[in-house]
């Protein structure tokens, strides 16, 4: 678990009023996201810091035990929602709270904290934000999936029952097919999310439509406190 403390923090303007957690994907690292706080032309809006935790590293079953940043262990690429390694994602949760915490003791509370993440930092925020016990400004899934709707429903906070969620997912994603991703925004819809889906045309990444339909989701959120 080598440098799992690490982080990279990006604040948009001094004294920042939210945070925005964002968790890397599978084989990534904190830096993949970083050009994103620009991207977003946040500058009309409240001051946030953005915080870009580093997974730890691990052995990855499914890529024949190569060790690589990771939020969990991915045990088979097939059926993903079936296989899951339940202590490495209780592990990340843990790992969010404290960021959450953090965050806390910096003066931030956890209703102006959003969890977002890209893959599998997808679906740590859907575990982690989901089962947090207090409430969340909202969560960002970019090409994620739940990984188990079993461990989420177990948990499942009613602080959040109707966090709102922005999620979105590329129609031509050849790792995680887009029925992942809407399978995910239909459960939480069933649970009382409020979820903003969106389906784009590219592979496994981001587009700057994507960018710009987030950048107006989170921007109404941000001016709505």
């Amino acid at each position: 678990m080598n440098d799992q403390a690490s982080t990279i923090e990006i604040e948009t303007a001094p004294n920042p009023e939210f945070a925005v957690i964002l968790m890397h994907g599978l084989g990534a690292d904190a830096n993949d996201f970083a050009p994103l706080v620009p991207e977003l032309r946040l500058a009309d809006a409240p001051a946030i810091r953005f915080v870009f935790p580093n997974a730890p590293e691990i052995a990855v079953t499914a890529n024949n035990g190569y060790v690589m940043r990771a939020w969990y262990d991915i045990l088979s690429f097939e059926g993903i929602n079936r296989r899951v390694d339940e202590a490495g994602i209780a592990q990340s949760v843990e790992r969010v709270r404290a960021l959450i915490a953090q965050q806390n003791a910096r003066g931030i509370p956890s209703e102006r904290i959003f969890i977002a993440g890209f893959s599998q930092g997808g679906a740590m925020t859907y575990q982690a934000g989901l089962t947090h016990p207090e409430k969340l400004a909202g969560l960002i899934v970019l090409s994620g999936y739940i990984p188990s709707e079993g461990l989420v429903d177990e948990s499942f906070s009613e602080a959040n029952r109707s966090i709102s969620i922005f999620a979105a997912h590329g129609s031509f994603d050849d790792v995680l097919n887009v029925s992942l991703g809407e399978q995910a925004c239909e459960f939480a819809r069933a649970q009382g999310c409020n979820v903003e889906w969106h389906a784009f045309p590219m592979p496994h990444s981001v587009c700057m439509e994507e960018v710009e339909a987030l950048r107006e989701w989170l921007g109404a959120r941000l001016r709505s406190y």
